[in-house]
C-alpha cells in the first residue's frame, strides 16, 4: 500500500462533494452496498477475504470502516491498476465473476473515487450537482395538535377524541388512554393479521389439531350436550357451537399479541412465549380444559382468552413428545400451530418457505433479495452435485435460510403438526442452526425454543417490529434502498430512504431501552414529523425535492374495516355492507380474506370509486334525515339549525360544522371549499323551485335505505343530503 492513503480525506475539487460524502452517496450507495456487500460480509460467501464490509443500516458508524477498506483495496496496485478496478471487472481470479463490467456506472464510480484518493483532477465531463438539499422537512406543513388527536383517535380507537382528551397538552397521555381500549386492540389484531396471515390457513379451524395426537378432544363440539336447548333448535345450536370454536382456535395467535401489548410484556414474547393463550372452548380441543377451568371469569365465553401451556405430545402409538418439562415446548408463533400450518412445508421445499417468513416476519429480512436470480439453473445444475451447498450463486441465499428450515424439521407435514421426519433430517443442507452458529445438541428437542431466544437478541428483531406498526399506522410498507443506479432521481430516493431508517433507528432504540414494549413504538411514531405531516407548507419545485417528499406523511385509502368503523364513529350508526360477507363488497374495496387475497388495494379501481358513491348516497340517505328528526343538543350532523332555514349565514355556519366534524377541517364561512358547498345547497334549492309538481316528500330512492319517507316540503332535506354525499366522497373522509 501507498503511504499516506489509509483514513486519508482527500480536499475535493471545487464544486465536489467531499471525499466522505462521496463515498457515502456514489461509492457505499451505488456500489458497495448493492454490488460488495452480499459476499464482502461476516457471513457472505467471501467472509474469508481480506475485503470484509459490514452493514450499514443497524449500524451506520460502520459506514467509516467500509470506507477504509474501500481506500485500502483501493490504493493497493496491481500491474500499475488499482486492485479494486481489476477484481470488480473479474481479474485476479474473482470468486464473484464480473459484478461491474468496465464502463459501466458502478464502475465509473469506482475510477472516479480512485481518482479522488490518489488527488487526480476530477474528469472535466463529471458534471457538480446542481441541486442542494435543504433540512429534510422544511416546507413540509405539520398537523395542528387537534387535527393530530382526531387522525390518532380515528385511527387507533374508531372514535373521535373526547372532550377531556382535547384538554390534555401531552399526546403520550393520550395514547396511555387510546391504547387501554379495546377497540384498539381490535386494530392491533387486524393490523398484525395483515402482516402474519395467520387467519387464512387452509382447512377448519380445529384442523391445526393433529388426529394423531388430539384424537380425543378436537372434535368435543360433535359430542357437547345440548340437551337443554329445545330439540327443534339444537342443530341450529350445534352449528354455532362449531363456528365459535372454529373463530376461536383461528384466533388464537393473535390473541397472544393482544395479550402481551396488553400486559406490556416484552413483545420478543411473540417468538419466546412459552404459553398459548386458549378460551374455554379451544382448552376443551386441547384437552386441558379441567386443569384452566377455573382461571376462567365466564367458562361458557368462547371468546375469553387465558394464557396456558399444552403437555407434551403423545401419538395414538404411545410415543411422546420429547421434553425435559413433560410439556410442548412452546415458542411463541414460532411453535405455534397455526402459524406453521399457514407456511406449509413439502417434501421438496423442505420447512424453506417457514425459515423465509421466519426472517421477513421477525427480522424484517427479504431472503429472497439476497442474491441475484440464477439465469442459468441448468448450467448450474450440471456443473455442481448439490447446487444448494456448492454452486456461489445458490450458496448466498441457502447458507442464511437452510439451518432456520432444519430448525423447524419436527414439522415436516404440510398441516403444521407435529411429525420428524422419518430418518432424521436431511444430509444435503446445510445443518441445523442460525447464522453461523449450530444448533446445540441438547437444543435439539426445544430447536424452536433456540431460535426464539436467539431471535430476542437480534437486533434486527426491533428494527422488523417498528417497521410492522409502520405499516399498520402507515398503511404501507417501510421505503427500500433504490435500485436503480443510473435513475437521475437516485439521490434523492436514497436521502429519503436514509431519513427513514434514521428514525426507524431511533425507534428501535427507545423500543429496546423499553423492554420491548410495543406501545413505545405506536407513541414514537405518531410523535413523528413522519406521521405529523399535513402537506406541504411550500410548493417543492425541483422534481428532487419532490422526489425526497413523495412518501412522507399519511396518505392511504382508508381500509373497508377502517372505513366502516369512522362511519360508525361519526354517525352512530353503522353501512354494514363492506364487512357482509355475502356482499363481496370489503374484497372489492381493498380488501383481504388472509388467505387467497393477501395484499390490500392502495389504489382505487373503478369498482371501488362505485363502492364509495354507494356508500355516500346511502350514508347520506340514513342519517340526514333521522338526524333533524333528533333533538338539536342530540343532533351530530345539524346541530344549529333546522330544515327549513334559508337564512345564508346560518347555513354556511352547518356547511363549516359538517366539513369540521366529516372531514375534519377547520375552514372559515367564506373558505373556498364551504364557497362550493353553499353553491351545491343553494343550487338545488334553486332547481326545485324552477320545477312544478315536486314530490314534497324525501327521495322515493332512499327507501331502501331509510325505514320511511319523510316530509321535505321546502326540498331543504333532500339538499343537505346531497351535501353531506358530497362530502362523503372527498379525499379527507375516503383517505387517512
Amino acid at each position: 500500500m501507498e503511504p499516506g492513503f489509509a483514513g486519508l480525506s482527500v480536499p475535493s475539487e471545487a464544486g465536489e462533494p467531499p471525499l466522505d460524502s462521496f463515498f457515502e452517496d456514489e461509492v457505499w450507495a451505488k456500489v458497495g452496498e448493492r454490488t460488495c456487500l452480499n459476499c464482502h460480509s461476516a457471513i457472505g460467501e467471501a467472509h474469508e477475504s481480506k475485503f470484509l464490509l459490514r452493514e450499514t443500516t443497524l449500524a451506520p458508524d460502520n459506514l467509516k470502516l467500509n470506507r477504509e477498506a474501500f481506500e485500502r483495496m483501493a490504493s493497493t496496485r496491481k500491474d500499475g491498476k488499482s486492485r479494486i478496478l481489476v477484481k470488480v471487472s473479474g481479474g485476479l481470479d474473482h470468486g464473484g465473476g464480473v459484478p461491474l463490467k468496465p464502463g459501466s456506472t458502478g464502475y465509473r464510480i469506482l475510477e472516479r473515487f480512485v481518482r479522488r484518493l490518489e488527488g487526480t483532477p476530477e474528469d472535466p465531463s463529471v458534471k457538480a450537482p446542481d441541486y442542494v438539499p435543504p433540512p429534510f422537512f422544511q416546507g413540509v406543513r405539520m398537523a395542528s395538535p387537534q387535527r393530530l388527536l382526531r387522525r390518532i383517535t380515528l385511527s387507533l380507537a374508531a372514535r373521535l377524541p373526547t372532550t377531556r382528551e382535547r384538554g390534555l397538552e401531552s399526546m403520550d397521555a393520550v395514547l396511555d388512554g387510546v391504547m387501554k381500549e379495546e377497540a384498539f386492540y381490535h386494530r392491533l389484531k387486524e393490523g398484525f393479521n395483515d402482516i402474519f396471515l395467520t387467519l387464512g390457513y387452509d382447512g377448519n379451524g380445529e384442523d391445526v389439531l393433529s388426529y394423531d395426537h388430539f384424537e380425543k378432544t378436537r372434535h368435543w363440539a360433535e359430542k357437547y350436550d345440548l340437551n337443554h336447548i329445545p330439540e327443534n333448535d339444537r342443530q341450529k345450536a350445534r352449528y354455532a357451537l362449531w363456528n365459535d370454536y372454529r373463530k376461536a382456535i383461528q384466533r388464537e395467535p393473535l390473541e397472544l399479541i393482544k395479550y402481551i401489548v396488553e400486559n406490556e410484556r416484552p413483545f420478543t414474547e411473540i417468538a419466546t412465549a412459552d404459553y398459548i393463550l386458549v378460551s374455554p372452548y379451544t382448552a376443551l380441543g386441547y384437552g386441558i380444559f379441567e386443569e384452566v377451568q377455573e382461571r376462567f371469569v365466564n367458562p361458557d365465553d368462547p371468546f375469553e382468552y387465558i394464557p396456558a401451556k399444552v403437555h407434551a405430545l403423545k401419538g395414538r402409538d404411545g410415543k411422546v413428545q420429547e421434553s425435559a418439562a413433560g410439556l410442548y415446548p412452546h415458542a411463541g408463533l414460532l411453535s405455534m400451530f397455526q402459524y406453521l400450518r399457514r407456511y406449509p412445508t413439502t417434501i421438496t421445499n423442505r420447512n424453506r418457505l417457514r425459515a423465509r417468513m421466519y426472517y421477513q416476519h421477525f427480522l424484517g429480512v427479504d431472503v429472497m433479495q439476497l442474491a441475484p436470480r440464477v439465469t442459468d439453473a441448468a448450467a448450474i445444475g450440471k456443473k455442481f452435485a448439490n447446487p444448494t451447498l456448492q454452486a456461489p450463486d445458490c450458496v448466498v441465499c441457502h447458507k442464511t435460510i437452510d439451518p432456520v428450515a432444519g430448525l423447524f424439521q419436527d414439522y415436516f407435514n404440510e398441516e403444521g403438526h407435529f411429525g420428524p421426519r422419518k430418518g432424521g433430517w436431511f444430509t444435503d443442507m446445510f445443518g441445523p442452526g442460525r447464522e453461523g452458529q449450530t444448533l446445540p445438541a441438547d437444543q435439539r428437542w426445544r430447536s424452536l425454543q433456540w431460535l426464539g431466544q436467539e431471535t430476542a437478541k437480534d437486533p434486527r428483531f426491533a428494527v422488523a417490529m417498528v417497521e410492522h406498526v409502520y405499516y399498520i399506522l402507515f398503511g404501507r410498507k417501510v421505503l427500500q434502498p433504490p435500485q436503480d443506479i443510473d435513475d437521475p432521481l437516485f439521490t434523492p430516493k436514497r436521502r429519503a430512504y436514509r431519513e427513514q431508517r434514521r428514525e426507524i433507528r431511533d425507534i428501535a432504540a427507545r423500543f429496546t431501552a423499553s423492554d420491548f414494549n410495543l406501545k413505545t413504538i405506536f407513541k414514537a411514531w405518531t410523535a413523528s414529523p413522519f406521521y405529523r405531516v399535513d402537506g406541504l407548507a411550500e410548493a417543492a419545485k425541483h422534481p428532487m425535492r419532490r422526489s425526497e417528499l413523495d412518501d412522507i406523511g399519511i396518505t392511504r385509502l382508508l381500509t373497508p374495516e377502517q372505513l366502516e368503523r369512522k362511519i360508525l364513529a361519526l354517525f352512530g350508526r353503522p353501512w354494514g355492507r363492506l364487512e357482509d360477507s355475502d356482499q363481496k363488497f370489503g374484497i372489492l374495496y381493498g380488501g383481504i380474506d388472509s388467505k387467497s387475497v393477501t395484499e390490500r388495494m392502495t389504489d382505487p379501481s373503478g369498482a371501488m370509486g362505485s363502492i364509495q358513491r354507494i356508500m355516500a348516497n346511502d350514508v347520506a340517505c340514513k342519517n340526514v334525515a333521522y338526524d333533524f328528526h333528533l333533538e338539536p343538543g342530540r343532533r351530530r350532523l345539524f346541530p344549529g339549525i333546522e330544515p327549513d332555514v334559508e337564512d345564508e349565514q346560518k347555513i354556511r355556519g352547518a356547511i363549516v360544522h359538517l366539513h369540521e366534524y366529516l372531514l375534519g377541517q377547520s375552514r372559515a364561512p367564506d373558505h373556498p371549499e364551504v364557497e362550493r358547498t353553499y353553491r351545491l345547497f343553494t343550487g338545488i334549492l334553486e332547481d326545485a323551485k324552477a320545477q312544478k309538481g315536486l314530490d314534497k316528500r324525501e327521495s322515493y330512492f332512499c327507501g331502501a335505505v331509510r325505514e320511511q319517507r319523510v316530509d321535505d316540503p321546502h326540498y331543504t332535506i333532500r339538499a343537505w343530503r346531497a351535501v353531506v354525499t358530497y362530502l362523503l366522497r372527498q379525499d379527507d373522509f375516503l383517505y387517512e
